[in-house]
């Protein structure tokens, strides 16, 4: 039920987002974008989406794997600290 009720939040927070998105790129009066420039609008946005979810993808791979274990487990990473001799 609480997952139903994050996806129902979740979408409507997105929907709300999207509207809002919209309405104020329609009431900017005096504003024009070229064709060159929503091209290049649109190609940033997929390429920025493509680029975060692949670091989603290998941050979720990474961790899986055990890679991330390994690293953080390896002798030598941290410093030993010798005692001092207060003397």
């Amino acid at each position: 039920m609480k997952s139903v009720l994050l996806i129902l939040f979740l979408g409507a927070l997105l929907l709300v987002s999207a509207v809002g998105a919209y309405w104020l790129w329609t009431d900017m009066a005096g504003v024009e974008i070229s064709l060159h420039g929503m091209i290049a609008l649109i190609g940033g946005l997929i390429l920025t989406f493509l680029v975060g979810g692949g670091l989603m993808a290998l941050a979720f791979f990474s961790s899986r794997s055990g890679h991330d274990q390994k690293v953080s487990d390896a002798e030598g990473i941290r410093p030993r600290h010798r005692k001092r001799d207060d003397h």
